[in-house]
Formats: C-alpha cells, structure tokens, sequence
C-alpha cells in the first residue's frame, strides 16, 4: 500500500505565492511519474504538471511561467511552486504518484487533495 499525504493549502492574496508538497510513503520500490492536478467547484479535474523520473516537466499551457514542479527523489516527494496566484487558480489541488512497489507491483496513487484559495 502506497499512502500520499499533502500539505501547502490555504488562503492567499491575488499575486501571492504557495508551495504545495506530497509525500509518499509505504512498500516503495521505485517512482516514475510525479504530477499535479487541480479541481475547480463545478468543473473537471484537470492536469496542472508533470515531471517524469529523469526531470522531465510538462505544464498546462495557461500555467506556463507561474508554477513550477520538482521533486526530490530521496524524499519521494513532489512539489509545486505557485507564483502570481490569480482567483481562477481556487480548486482542490491533487498530487499523483505512479511507481512500483516492492514486488515490481505498480501503483498509480492520487493524494487527499488540499484546498488552494486565492482571494482578489
């Protein structure tokens, strides 16, 4: 069993700054993809970034120069740095995980979520 657990939310000004982090923990063998999503109320979960194992990240065009992905490998954790934060970035923030467990099982495992507010 692989558990995420996620911290960084809150409350922000327009034009503030978060850092979101998702630790994952349990019978890890290796991780390959790392990568964040959001929910807005009323709207479908969308991909925010991603960043393979060799470092490799991708963004959703809108959020380009704004935010930022990295990990740290030794942590089995992946952050998410958020810069210039507009109201339109309010949503529930979901980290993913996708490696394998020990056994060479793989898992795709998806965080709490953790609430991001930006308030104008």
């Amino acid at each position: 069993q692989v558990q995420l657990v996620e911290s960084g939310g809150g409350l922000v000004q327009a034009g503030g700054s978060l850092r979101l982090s998702c630790a994952a923990s349990g019978r890890i063998f290796s991780i390959d993809a790392m990568g964040w999503y959001r929910q807005a109320p009323g709207k479908q979960r969308e991909l925010v970034a991603t960043i393979t194992s060799g470092g490799i990240t991708n963004y959703a065009d809108s959020l380009k120069g704004r935010f930022t992905i990295s990990r740290d490998n030794a942590k089995n954790t992946v952050y998410l740095q958020m810069n210039s934060l507009k109201p339109e970035d309010t949503a529930v923030y979901y980290c993913n995980i996708r490696g394998f467990q020990r056994g060479l099982r793989a898992f795709d495992a998806w965080g709490q979520g953790t609430l991001v507010t930006v308030s104008s």
